[in-house]
Parts: C-alpha cells; structure tokens; sequence
C-alpha cells in the first residue's frame, strides 16, 4: 500500500516536462496547499513533446503553443519554476534537493522526472547539421534546416524518425531515411505491419533504404555525409538522428536509488526510497496488468504515471496499471497502439492494410496483448478495453468487420483491480 505518513508540506519535481506539469496540476486540483517546485535544467517552461516532431517542425505550431504551464497559472496556483537549474541529488536525510550550484530546496516528498535523452551514434561530429532530436531548441534548430527543395536524412524509421520524414516532406524537403531493420518498426509490429509502414513511407515521397548500419559520419563546408557498413552514401543539407533514448538516471543514481533500465518504481510510482517518486520516460514501472517491469517513452503512459505519483505523494492511494496506448500522426494517417506486444504468436488483422484502414491483433496463447490501427480510433478503443480484461477473443469475430468489437467486451473477465488507475 502507498505510504500513510504524514501529509507532505513540500514537494519538489526534479524535471520540469510532461509529467511535472500534470503532476504539478493534480497536487492542486487534489487540494494540496504546500510549496510545489518544478526544477528543470531547461531554459523552458514545461511543454508538450509530442509537436517537437510535428506541428513544431512542420510550422504549424508555435513553441508557446506547446507550453503545459503558463506562467500566470504558475502565479495563480503558487507553482515556483526553478529553470534552467540542474539537480545533482536528493538528500532524502535533509529532506532536499541539492541543486548543481549549491542551492538546496526543500522537500518532503520528491518525484523524479528527469524523462530521457536522444540516444547518441558513436562518431558523429558535433555540428549544428547534426540534430539528436529530444528538446525544443532541437527541435526549433531541426525546422530552420528544412527548407523547401533541401534534402535531410534521417537515421532511424521509428515512430519518431518517421514523423520528421513526414514533417520534412510538409515543408518542402525531400527525407531519406536509413533503417537497421529490413522493415521499420520490425521489432515492435513485426514484418507485415512494418512493411505497411515501409510502404506509407516510400509512396508518401520518402527516400527508404533499410537494412542500413551507419558506419560513418562526416561533414563537408555544403552537406553532411552518411556512409553506411553496405558502402551506401548519402549526403543532406541535415541529419536527424533518431535511434531511440536514454532514461536520465543520473540524479537517482547519487541519490541511492535502485536503477535498472531506468529509476524502478511499483505500481503506486514509488522508488526504492522512502519519499521519492519517479514517472514518465526515466520510470521502470512495476506494471500490474503486465506483471513485469517496463519502461516506455509515451505521452499517455507520462500523464498516467505523474498523476497516480501525485496521489500517492499526498496519501491517496492509486494504482497505474491500464494497458500503455500512443498515437502517432504522419504520411496524413493516424496511427495508434497500445498495449504489451512484447510476446505475440498470432496476428489477426480486421480491415485493409492496402486501403490504409485496419486494426491489427496481436495475440499469444489466445490472449489479447496489443493492437495497432491504422484511420481506427474507435477499435483501439475497444482493444484497450479488451486487453485490460485479459479477454482471450475468436480470432475470427476479430477479424469479421460485421462483428462490433464491444460485444466481445461483454464475454471478457476482468483480470483484477489493476486495470484502472484507482483513488480519487
């Protein structure tokens, strides 16, 4: 059970992102009165992610735009921003935060959410071409490098590689993309749904190589140069990479927190430390419905994990167990997943990949496991529900369109409590 001590006077978020803009919102919509400071080594305040590779880059969207927390809700809600400023640990004994210029700030409660960093490739020079993807200023930097009628290649066909594509193309560049894989997003979809991808890609205007290593990067006084293992070279006004990310461990690592693949935390976002909380991209969740440790980089799974913290941090007991869910806009679609498709062993697709309109099942020994869809919102909606109850569904019903999803919802157990969120 989450801890039943006395209620905090202070709280203090180390990250000042996603999850510390709702964590931040639900302490006061709870009705907690103590201090609350957002710490963020940004010079931003708290913004949505999910435009970076999107409206940000694609022009339709303003950096304010993106912004969780205006500064007069700060000022109205008594939040204190502290931007700018690194964390270098907690001192759980002092019951503070230690900032990197020596500041201390006081907290009775903690949550980490330092979220993630964009993974690096070995070698690549420094140089403003050159782009890791991850915050705002990236991601500002990106947009001024796609010019109409430039070209920019991109490293890495996952979802993020993927939506800069489709933003390169909105504004008027020509994207080539080098994959590892022999199909995007073979690890996470497998082959047949990652060739429907692969085909959205090159039909929408992208330049696909896949079965691609990079081996070397290298800049010229016009371009910058890709060589990969196979001898393929590609030049570009830019180059994004984007081959996944990092968790920000290493406030929680000089704080004396257990850490593996990310900050470990149970079901209610609890560390290993008394005290101290962690959501979002950093966190390592102990996922009920999962019954194992998973740590995901999602929009929805961020809001989730922050508001269960925020509860649990001011003694309402709270669960974060529902099925992961994302979206992701590109090529003109919308796609959605959600679930665990760590383990599948069967694939039932209910509608048309070659129309662009399909919901596909992923299902190990009869269970439900995750879902991806393509133009089908509702269906996913269903399927979440599905996978919540542990339904173990007739893949036939799955895959006729005249059956209504949530009629097998209605024959579906529910697996426990740990489906929903819980508290109040």
């Amino acid at each position: 059970m989450p801890e039943k001590a006395d209620i905090p006077r202070s709280v203090a978020v180390v990250g000042a992102g996603q999850s510390a803009a709702v964590a931040a919102r639900t302490l006061r919509r709870r009705g907690f009165t103590g201090a609350v400071t957002l710490i963020g080594d940004e010079p931003y305040a708290p913004y949505q992610r999910p435009p970076l590779s999107k409206e940000i880059l694609d022009g339709s969207q303003t950096a304010d735009g993106a912004v969780l927390l205006s500064e007069d809700w700060c000022r109205d809600n008594d939040i204190v921003l502290r931007l700018g400023a690194a964390a270098r640990r907690i001192d759980t004994a002092a019951r503070a935060v230690e900032l990197a210029d020596g500041s201390r700030v006081p907290a009775d409660r903690v949550l980490l959410a330092t979220g993630a960093r964009a993974r690096r490739l070995p070698g690549v020079p420094d140089d403003e071409r050159i782009v890791h993807l991850r915050g705002m200023a990236d991601a500002l930097r990106l947009r001024e490098l796609l010019r109409p009628g430039g070209r920019v290649v991109i490293v890495g066909a996952g979802f993020v590689g993927s939506e800069v594509a489709s933003s390169a193309l909105a504004r008027g560049a020509t994207p080539v993309v080098l994959e590892q894989a022999q199909v995007p997003l073979a690890g996470v979809l497998g082959p047949r749904i990652g060739a429907f991808c692969a085909d959205v890609q090159r039909t929408s205007g992208v330049e696909l190589h896949t079965g691609e290593t990079v081996s070397h990067v290298h800049t010229t006084p016009e371009t910058v140069v890709v060589t990969t293992r196979s001898g393929l070279e590609v030049a570009g006004d830019a180059v994004v990479v984007a081959v996944g990310a990092l968790p920000n461990t290493e406030v929680a690592r000089a704080s004396g927190l257990s850490v593996s693949n990310g900050v470990l935390v149970d079901e209610h976002g609890r560390t290993s430390v008394p005290g101290v909380y962690a959501a979002g991209d950093v966190a390592c969740h102990k996922h009920p419905l999962y019954e194992r440790c998973v740590r995901v980089e999602h929009f929805d799974n961020a809001n989730k994990q922050a508001m269960v913290a925020a509860k649990n941090i001011i003694g309402r007991a709270a669960v974060h167990g529902e099925p992961h869910w994302f979206w992701s806009d590109q090529f003109g679609l919308n796609l959605q997943h959600c679930g665990d498709p760590h383990a599948w062993d069967r694939l039932v697709v209910r509608g048309s990949l070659a129309e662009r309109d399909f919901i596909a099942f992923y299902l190990s020994e009869g269970v439900l496991k995750a879902a991806f869809a393509a133009e089908r919102g509702g269906d996913v909606y269903a399927a979440k529900e599905l996978i919540a109850r542990g339904a173990r569904p007739d893949p036939d019903r799955l895959a006729d369109e005249d059956t209504d999803l949530t009629d097998l919802m209605e024959h579906a157990e529910p697996v426990g409590d740990a489906a929903g969120t819980g508290g109040n």
